[in-house]
C-alpha cells in the first residue's frame, strides 16, 4: 500500500480522490491546492486524511506519490520535481506543454526508476478497447488508416470550467491551443494501433467569434486557433488524422471523442450514436450496444457541485459491455465512473503499477507517443501546414 497527494483540488480532482481514496492498495490520501479552501473542502467532503499547506509540503511529506491535477500548462515541471523528490507521479493530461519538458520525464524517470503515468481516458473509451482487441487479433489485416476526433465547444462547460480556474483572467488561460491538448484524439488511435507518428501537417483555424477567448492580444499563448486539423505520418507507413474543435455545433449530450479505423480487411466506423465493424464481404455489424457505456452513481455527488452540469455525462458515465472490470477492486462498486467507463480503470491501472512495481499502461514513452505529436502539429499550423518531423524516445525498457 502507499500514500498519495493530490496537487491540484479543482474540478477533474474530486472524482479521482474518491477512487483513490477507495482503493485497497492506497493507505491514505491528502491534498494542497493554491486556493486552500478547495483543498479543505475536497478533504472535508471526501473524508480523506488531511490539507498540506502547498506543493513543497506535499513532496517534503511522507506521501510515496502524487497526483498532479493543476492547470495544464503546468504539469511537466510539477512532474519532474515530484519524481525528484522521490515521489511517483500520476498526471492529469497533456504530459507536458513542450518537448523540453517531456525530455526532462522520461529522463527523470529513467535516472529514479520511478512510476509515471498519464491518466489518458482514451485509452479505456470503448471504441479503442473494441480495436486494440481487433488489432491484437489481426483482424483489421493491415491497419493504414485512423480518425480521432475531440470536439468539445465552449458551451458545452469550458467557459465555466475556466472561469473557475483561472479567475478574472480566464479568458488569457481559456485559449490553450487545442493542438497542444492532443491526447484525448490521439491516444484513442494509437491505444488501439501498435504504431506512432513520424511527420505531421496541420491546418490551424483562427477564431471568428469576436468574445476575447481565441484572441492573441489576450491570450497568454499568443493562440487565436480554436479549432485545427493534423494529418500524421505513422511510422509503419500509413496515416491518420485528428481534430480538435473548440467552436463547434455538436448536440448537448453527444459523446465529444470518436474514432474510425481503416484496415485492408475491416473498418471500424464510429460516429456520434452508433458504431459499426465491417469485414470484407460480411453483412455490416452494429456494435453500438457493446461499446455503450452504462450508467454510473455520482449524479449527485458533492465532487461535483462546481462542475458545469454540461460536464456532468463526462463524470458519472460507467463501463460499457466491452470493458475488462474483472480486476476492479469491489470497493469501486456503487462509486462514480467517467469519460466513457475509463476512470477507475485508470485509477486500478496507476495503483497496481506502483504497488506491483510494474510499468502502467500510458507510461512516460506512451505518454510522449500521446502529447509530442500535437506539440509539433501546432507548430506545423503555425507554418501553414508545413509538414514537420515528430522525434521519438522509442519503446519503454523492458522489464525483467
Amino acid at each position: 500500500m502507499f500514500a498519495i497527494g493530490f496537487v491540484g483540488a479543482g474540478q477533474f480532482a474530486g472524482s479521482f480522490a474518491k477512487l483513490f481514496n477507495a482503493h485497497p492498495g492506497v493507505s491514505r490520501v491528502t491534498a494542497t491546492d493554491l486556493v486552500p479552501e478547495r483543498a479543505a473542502t475536497l478533504v472535508a467532503e471526501l473524508g480523506l486524511a488531511g490539507v498540506e499547506d502547498d506543493f513543497d509540503a506535499m513532496l517534503a511529506s511522507d506521501v510515496d506519490a502524487v497526483a498532479i491535477f493543476t492547470q495544464r500548462w503546468t504539469h511537466g515541471p510539477l512532474v519532474e520535481r515530484a519524481l525528484r523528490a522521490g515521489k511517483h507521479v500520476y498526471s492529469a493530461v497533456p504530459m507536458a506543454f513542450t518537448a523540453e519538458e517531456i525530455a526532462a520525464i522520461i529522463d527523470t524517470v529513467k535516472e529514479t526508476g520511478l512510476t509515471y503515468m498519464m491518466g489518458e481516458t482514451s485509452y479505456y473509451h470503448p471504441s479503442t478497447v473494441f480495436a486494440r482487441q481487433k488489432a491484437a487479433e489481426g483482424a483489421f489485416g493491415r491497419l493504414f488508416y485512423a480518425e480521432g476526433d475531440y470536439v468539445h465547444d465552449m458551451d458545452h462547460g469550458f467557459y465555466a470550467a475556466y472561469q473557475y480556474s483561472g479567475g478574472a483572467d480566464w479568458k488569457r488561460t481559456a485559449s490553450f491551443p487545442p493542438l497542444k491538448y492532443p491526447t484525448h484524439a490521439i491516444g484513442g488511435v494509437l491505444g488501439a494501433w501498435n504504431t506512432h507518428a513520424v511527420s505531421v501537417s496541420a491546418i490551424g483555424v483562427p477564431d471568428q467569434l469576436g468574445d476575447g477567448v481565441f484572441d492573441k492580444s489576450v491570450s497568454m499563448f499568443d493562440n487565436d486557433f480554436s479549432n485545427a486539423t493534423a494529418l500524421f505520418e505513422t511510422a509503419d507507413g500509413g496515416s491518420f488524422r485528428t481534430n480538435e474543435f473548440r467552436r463547434v455545433g455538436l448536440g448537448h449530450w453527444l459523446p465529444e471523442s470518436r474514432f474510425t479505423f481503416y484496415g485492408t480487411e475491416s473498418i471500424l466506423e464510429q460516429n456520434s450514436r452508433t458504431t459499426h465493424w465491417h469485414e470484407k464481404g460480411e453483412p455490416l455489424h452494429d456494435v453500438s450496444e457493446l461499446l455503450q457505456p452504462l450508467w454510473a452513481s455520482g449524479a449527485d455527488d458533492p465532487v461535483l457541485a462546481n462542475v458545469d452540469p454540461a460536464l456532468h455525462d463526462s463524470f458519472i458515465s460507467g463501463h460499457a459491455p466491452i470493458h475488462d472490470v474483472a480486476e476492479l477492486p469491489v470497493e469501486f462498486k456503487g462509486l462514480g465512473n467517467g469519460h466513457m467507463g475509463s476512470h477507475q480503470l485508470l485509477a486500478h491501472d496507476f495503483v497496481t503499477a506502483v504497488n506491483e512495481q510494474r510499468l502502467p499502461t500510458v507510461n512516460a514513452w506512451v505518454a510522449a507517443r500521446y502529447t509530442l505529436p500535437g506539440i509539433v502539429a501546432h507548430e506545423s499550423a503555425l507554418r501553414g501546414g508545413e509538414r514537420l518531423r515528430i522525434d521519438d524516445f522509442g519503446d519503454a525498457p523492458q522489464q525483467s
